[in-house]
């Protein structure tokens, strides 16, 4: 059985039989799921477990009442119930919930939305924007222009049509339909006519204009002094978002240039810019856009980095906190012609490529920015660290490391370590208890060590295979032994008895976690080497006597 994610939940036959049944809680999680992207509720398996009890039998009416309730109890949800069975023989009941392409809701009038494998209520701004989002019909299939046939341009049909057939993302049934055929397949033409898809990917300038919202990419150099010194603009409409993204690429010349950095006895070249990143980044800006909104897609270069502006804020859903998990995308049939043409990663991949090349590369993650109107990703151009790219480079030559492998050595790798709390917010997880995959076997192999405990478990890299790479990190005392912080505090409330938390705070380092001091203060109590008078924030440590 599939683990809980975006696309799958789990329930127990409880939730919908006898006295126990919650219709509203499942109306809810259907609501989630068909404000994303769909997806399955498999009703009578507990959290946990990997499929149903032995013996387990649906009632035969089961699935019926399901699909009437829901239908009751929600707005724009279609679902359908079937009864499934197990490889041990026991029955349970997969509840498909389809993507809805009008916002869904409940019928008190209630909005929600999966987002990874939580479902989320949606208030104030997000439910207007999931109603602007979620019209009768997607602005691509529209066809309000009623341009025919006739006006395709015959190079951008023969390159996509090329496109299709060489790539290894396509089966062969489809590579085997006609040029007709393979625009009905993408939903680019409708009877006689193109819809809003056909027209942006595949027609002239004329044409396209016509859309109003085609995408225009203006490039802006800026000196040190924040001076404009260059600027290049793409606002003829002549070139569809798929040219767009090679002409943007290779009409900078900044892009391609490089740099060189010493790396330990060996000097190396190393590119200003990483045409993966940049490219995925004029991916997500062209296939991500509202093609509801006007507004330009702008490329401010500046000499320590390049910020990307989008306009439009992120899709429901997406959060600049979630974005490395989070998959919600606005332009299904677009996204769908980028990934089959291969130019972008599968879905929900694009930031972890980006964290990954940035990372191994010795700088410092993308930011993200989200406006009212607009999203800005900016990402550096200088080297943090060049150590870390040899410290990388040495340990997945050495142990093939995955991806999330590589993201979470490189943030710890740029740092004096990480508590378990502070590395989920950075990897942007729900908790410190999903950090066991983007940790993988770095702690098993002596990669990554560890200090503490439960939240305040502080992660980083042995010293040794940080001066090995010629990773020089400053000298703290993040990672002091707890031995050594109870002998350091012991020798400040000598010198300054009667003293408060917050005052041995500032004077041993606020490098050093409150939590572990905390922890460390009530040990010393506890073995009686202090004593402490007074209650909550009147609390003072002394030396006993």
């Amino acid at each position: 059985m599939s683990e809980e994610n975006q696309f799958i939940d789990r329930k127990s036959l409880r939730k919908v039989t006898g006295q126990t049944a919650d219709w509203k809680e499942l109306a809810k999680d259907c609501v989630c799921f068909a404000n994303a992207r769909g997806g399955s509720i498999l009703i009578g398996i507990e959290d946990g477990a990997s499929g149903p009890p032995a013996g387990q039998i649906i009632p035969w009416d089961l699935p019926g009442k399901i699909h009437k309730r829901i239908g009751e109890l929600t707005v724009n949800v279609t679902v359908a119930a079937e009864i499934k069975i197990a490889p041990n023989k026991a029955e349970h009941i997969e509840l498909r919930v389809l993507k809805s392409h009008s916002a869904a809701s409940t019928t008190d009038g209630h909005y929600y939305m999966r987002i990874s494998d939580n479902c989320k209520p949606l208030v104030g701004d997000d439910i207007q924007r999931l109603l602007n989002e979620r019209s009768a019909q997607p602005w691509e299939t529209l066809t309000a222009i009623k341009i025919t046939h006739d006006r395709i341009d015959q190079a951008k049909l023969a390159a996509f049509v090329a496109g299709i057939r060489r790539s290894s993302r396509i089966k062969e049934s489809v590579k085997e339909k006609t040029d007709k055929e393979l625009l009905d397949h993408y939903h680019m033409v409708e009877g006689p006519v193109l819809t809003n898809l056909g027209v942006l990917l595949l027609c002239g300038s004329t044409e396209r204009a016509k859309l109003a919202t085609a995408p225009v990419v203006q490039f802006i150099k800026y000196d040190e002094q924040d001076e404009k010194v260059n600027k290049i603009v793409w606002d003829d409409y002549s070139l569809s978002p798929v040219e767009l993204i090679t002409a943007v690429w290779q009409s900078i010349p900044d892009f391609r240039e490089t740099y060189e950095v010493s790396l330990g006895l060996f000097r190396q070249q190393l590119a200003a810019f990483d045409e993966k990143v940049v490219r995925e980044l004029l991916v997500n800006a062209m296939v991500h856009r509202p093609y509801t909104q006007r507004g330009d897609i702008f490329l401010n270069l500046y000499p320590d980095r390049l910020e990307v502006v989008n306009p439009g804020p992120l899709p429901i859903g997406v959060t600049p906190q979630n974005i490395l998990h989070a998959s919600q995308r606005r332009n299904d049939g677009l996204a769908r012609v980028f990934h089959d043409l291969q130019l972008m990663e599968r879905e929900g991949s694009g930031f972890d490529l980006m964290y990954d090349r940035l990372l191994s590369a010795g700088r410092p993650v993308p930011t993200i920015i989200e406006a009212y109107d607009s999203v800005r990703v900016t990402i550096s151009r200088r080297i943090v660290k060049p150590g870390i790219i040899r410290l990388l480079n040495e340990i997945d030559q050495r142990f093939q490391l995955k991806q999330r492998e590589r993201i979470t050595l490189g943030l710890l790798a740029q740092t004096e370590g990480l508590t378990a709390r502070d590395l989920t917010r950075k990897l942007e997880l729900m908790s410190p208890d999903n950090l066991e995959p983007w940790l993988g076997r770095l702690v098993d192999l002596d990669i990554v060590k560890s200090t503490g405990r439960t939240n305040a478990k502080r992660y980083f890299v042995p010293p040794d295979l940080l001066a090995e790479a010629g990773v020089s990190l400053k000298t703290t005392l993040q990672r002091i032994e707890p031995h050594r912080l109870a002998e350091l505090v012991l020798e400040d409330i000598r010198r300054y008895p009667d003293t408060r938390i917050g005052e041995i705070h500032k004077r041993v380092g606020k490098e050093i976690s409150r939590s572990m001091l905390k922890r460390t203060l009530a040990a010393l109590v506890q073995s009686g080497r202090i004593r402490l008078e007074g209650i909550r924030g009147g609390v003072k440590y002394r030396l006993p006597g």
